[in-house]
């Protein structure tokens, strides 16, 4: 008997969902042994977001006994840490189980002598972030995949601190999970409580505290048109809410998107940075002359502008967030991820005060800032916004888009757009041009060799220029990601957190000239981002 099959009927024996058996079981049956062996390669680690993976039965998926596991692990995490009997919030989305996988988590926790408290339906991770925080628990739960694919489901853990999980933690539950035993043999219980609507309440209230829409001229946010698309998620309700509490008017909707629907039947891939996903979101924005169009993912933790047909870049917005943060006066520390453009920390610079740059994902940006110097603003290139962390301490899509529509209804007044406060700032501080360069793999080993190649063999120049390459892996903490840097030229290579890609973050710094404008200068940059492009490209071997 090999080992593959013992570990396969070992599962089978312990799995405690019949379909996700049944999967098992007819592998077994049919001696199929490569697709086994992709069920039991290894357990979901937490990556940049938490465990995620496809919905398959296995160790390798995310299935029932999987998420039993986790949750019995995260248990034994939280009693070990002192917090027995302490209070864990738990969220969902409407993804495929997402549902099913928050209940067994209530049930494993409530077991385990924690008061839980749970969504009373789907609604937005922030607002999970956000309980965390709101009813002092312990830790959070939310069962989300975010934008991947509709295929896939997530496990999110934050603390009390409202943060997702870091070092030492996240190894230290996996420790446990790993020690938790067969998932049929994990106490179970009822008794959690539903949580009440009072918590979009009290969510709404504490944003509108954060951003004040009363320092907006009341007639300019009536009168900003909106179009909007929840792109099949979660997110609608809450962000109506919101934006009917700040004074807009409701906007409109890409209808066939609002409804949340785990197909996501109207896009390729519910992520809106993809090709084609907010194309409907401009139709009806060009239909109802919006004056500005935003895109949530479906969990709403992400936010995408597009103006006047322009789909904004997540460094766009970021910088147009933080410069109208900075010219409210709002002091503190402003951060971005290591991925992300370099306009923010000019932008910091140039109004005194602190930047902190950190490694990838929100989990980091979020502990940025000192005492004294707290985060005030955070983002990712990614389509990532705090723009309230007292508020929610993650990327949140919803206070994001309002931020957006506070200034997008500021410029409007004085008949300007977001496109000329980017021109605006081009010529301030120079155009900063950023893009990608992103390879989809199946097989895991072509990211591992080419990030290989690059560290053995960087290139020594980029766009013509002398270029220095860092290994990240040998920083605090250390990240799997090489840094090219030379003269108004960078380039970030690292393997995706969240999905089976390798990516080269792009960026190229164009001055803005008196005599061509910002016309020449985006004209260039899009040439020089184009050429840089095809410079990693050979040197990645894809």
């Amino acid at each position: 008997m090999s080992p593959l099959l013992d570990d396969a009927r070992a599962w089978v024996a312990a799995d405690p969902h019949p379909g996700d058996r049944a999967e098992i079981e007819a592998m077994l049956a049919a001696g199929d042994d490569a697709e086994l062996a992709r069920r039991f390669s290894g357990p979901l680690t937490f990556g940049t977001a938490g465990l995620r993976g496809p919905l398959r039965a296995g160790p390798a998926g995310m299935n029932a006994a999987v998420v039993v596991r986790a949750a019995a692990g995260l248990a034994r995490y939280l009693l070990d840490e002192g917090h027995g009997g302490g209070t864990v919030a738990v969220g969902f989305d409407a993804r495929y189980r997402s549902e099913e996988f928050a209940q067994l988590t209530a049930e494993v926790l409530t077991a385990a002598g924690f008061v839980v408290r749970v969504q009373p339906r789907p609604l937005p991770t922030p607002l999970l972030a956000f309980a965390v925080r709101h009813l002092g628990a312990v830790a959070g739960v939310m069962v989300t995949a975010s934008h991947n694919p509709p295929e896939d489901n997530g496990y999110k853990v934050y603390l009390a601190d409202g943060a997702q999980l870091v070092p030492p933690a996240d190894r230290r539950i996996e420790e446990a999970i790993a020690a938790a035993g067969p998932a049929a043999e994990v106490p179970r219980a009822g008794g959690w409580t539903v949580l009440g609507p009072d918590l979009v309440d009290e969510y709404v209230a504490g944003v509108l505290r954060a951003l004040d829409p009363s320092r907006v001229d009341p007639a300019a946010r009536a009168s900003l048109r909106i179009a909007y698309t929840a792109m099949h998620g979660v997110g609608a309700q809450t962000t109506r809410t919101l934006f009917a509490a700040a004074g807009f008017a409701e906007p409109a909707t890409v209808a066939e998107q609002d409804a949340p629907d785990p197909r996501f039947p109207t896009v390729s891939f519910p992520n809106p940075e993809e090709p084609g996903a907010v194309d409907l979101l401009v139709a009806l924005a060009e239909r109802t002359g919006a004056d500005v169009a935003i895109a949530q993912d479906p969990d709403a933790d992400r936010c995408s502008v597009v103006c006047d047909g322009r789909q904004l870049t997540g460094d766009e917005v970021g910088a147009l967030l933080a410069d109208w943060l900075l010219r409210r006066g709002v002091r503190g520390t402003y951060a971005a991820s290591l991925v992300s453009g370099s306009l923010l920390h000019a932008l910091a610079a140039a109004h005194g005060v602190p930047f902190a740059e950190t490694p990838t994902g929100f989990k980091w940006i979020i502990r940025a800032g000192e005492p004294g110097q707290p985060l005030v603003f955070g983002y990712e290139e990614a389509l990532g916004y705090a723009v309230a962390p007292d508020v929610v301490r993650d990327k949140d899509g919803i206070s994001a888009a309002l931020a957006v529509a506070l200034l997008a209804a500021e410029l409007a007044a004085d008949g300007r757009t977001l496109l000329d406060r980017l021109d605006e700032l081009a010529v301030q501080h120079g155009l900063f041009a950023t893009g990608q360069l992103s390879a989809r793999v199946e097989d895991l080993s072509l990211i591992s060799g080419a990030m290989a190649r690059l560290r053995a063999h960087p290139p020594a120049t980029l766009l013509g220029r002398p270029v220095t390459a860092t290994d990240l892996a040998h920083e605090d903490p250390p990240v799997d990601a090489v840094r090219l840097l030379g003269d108004g030229v960078r380039v970030v290579v690292r393997p995706s957190g969240t999905e089976p890609k390798l990516k080269a973050y792009l960026e190229t710094v164009v001055p803005v000239h008196d005599d061509a404008g910002t016309i020449a200068a985006r004209g260039r940059g899009a040439d020089e981002l184009d050429a840089l492009r095809a410079e990693m490209s050979a040197a990645l071997g894809l």
